[in-house]
């Protein structure tokens, strides 16, 4: 959607405001992992939020199968209500192509019956996709095919942190400290199902055994000893052949927010939060976070989480490092561990994370003194400010 390799031009510039076109934000969500549904809730607040008078706004739904659609701009209908997780459908709207060569800016709308037409030129794409299919690298690669610019990390840091064994080989290599686990590919699995049970009672049991590049907690069991151990691969393999399995750390689930420098200064970092799941789950599961109401998940989100000082320090340096270490941009979210004695281990990053109203990442900016508006443009300003070409 843009050729140019020079950084986007300066919004003050150039002709009266009156004569200048508002940038045209392409809001892209659902797409085919199976956090569809968590995709479209994202898009749902971050529709909302977005300044109509400052950027002309395209939702483009990407269904279940892959067809990418002219969806609806109406928040609400991407909303979780009554229990009903929203969802882009096949009857959406009309399908949308987007192009695949460099310096194609022009989305283009088909119509049954109808001679296809432009939807006119977009200048960002704010891909709010998560999970395999999205947040993997994948789209980023088609939007980098076009040099059209986006919001978020690039291909290998998208990759690397959507695969959680790949992304702890990473950040131990640099010194970043993460918990003890172990692979379990596919092909070891059937083939030698017993040593892998061995490795993981080497590695102490309880463990979670866990899609290696999935999130929203999907395809995720905590497991007690080796009887349990067969059904949970077996469960987290639905989601992906890669599995990976970590020791249970006994420690306090905190997170940090990391964003950006909009003038290439070092990333910000938020306040930490503080995820608590009380005797309703057995830990932070997926009804936990979007489908139970506070007062009965018995879960309870802090934000600012009630730590001392230095471990406040310890874990924003280790978020903006771990951010730095994976090559990240935009934005994303580092997840850890704070142990009794007050050791901090990183347990994951989300470059992607979720922007429903109950979502850690904007709740931990409001904490720190950025709102949720100022937070969407924030990272729209940052991809209008993107290189794209040769990088």
């Amino acid at each position: 959607m843009n050729a140019s390799a020079n950084p986007a031009p300066n919004p003050t510039s150039g002709p009266p405001a009156a004569e200048r076109r508002r940038p045209r934000v392409a809001v892209v969500f659902g797409g085919r992992s199976g956090e569809h549904a968590i995709s479209c809730m994202t898009a749902a607040s971050v529709l909302r939020a977005l300044d109509r008078s400052a950027y002309d706004v395209v939702p483009i739904g990407i269904t279940t199968g892959g067809r990418w659609v002219l969806a609806a701009d109406e928040p609400a209908r991407w909303e979780l209500r009554d229990g009903r997780l929203p969802e882009v459908g096949d009857d959406e709207g009309p399908t949308v192509l987007v192009p695949l060569e460099a310096g194609s800016r022009s989305l283009t709308v088909l119509e049954a019956g109808q001679v296809p037409r432009a939807l006119g030129e977009v200048d960002v794409v704010f891909p709010l996709l998560h999970g395999p299919f999205g947040e993997d690298g994948t789209l980023q690669g088609l939007l980098e095919l076009a040099d059209v610019r986006y919001v978020g990390s690039g291909v290998l840091a998208s990759a690397v942190g959507m695969d959680k064994h790949v992304m702890k080989l990473l950040l131990a290599a640099q010194g970043i400290p993460v918990g003890p686990h172990l692979l379990v590919t596919a092909r070891r699995w059937e083939r030698d199902p017993e040593a892998v049970g061995a490795d993981v009672e080497e590695l102490g049991y309880p463990v979670y055994v866990k899609p290696s590049r999935a999130g929203s907690s999907l395809g995720i069991t905590r497991v007690k000893g080796p009887a349990d151990l067969d059904a949970a691969v077996e469960g987290a393999r639905r989601y992906d052949p890669r599995i990976i399995v970590e020791t249970e750390i006994d420690g306090r689930e905190i997170e940090c927010a990391v964003l950006e420098s909009i003038d290439g200064g070092a990333s910000a970092t938020s306040l930490p939060g503080e995820i608590e799941v009380g005797p309703a789950y057995e830990f932070y599961d997926f009804e936990a976070k979007y489908l139970s109401e506070d007062s009965a998940r018995g879960v309870r989100l802090t934000c600012p989480a009630d730590l001392p000082d230095a471990v406040v320090h310890r874990v924003r340096d280790l978020a903006a490092r771990t951010f730095e270490a994976l090559g990240c941009e935009g934005l994303a979210r580092v997840d850890f561990f704070v142990r009794p004695d007050g050791a901090v281990l990183v347990n994951e990053i989300n470059t992607m994370p979720g922007f429903t109203p109950i979502s850690m990442y904007p709740r931990m900016w409001e904490a720190t003194g950025l709102s949720y508006p100022a937070l969407v443009d924030r990272l729209v300003q940052l991809a209008l400010r993107r290189r794209t070409g040769l990088r």
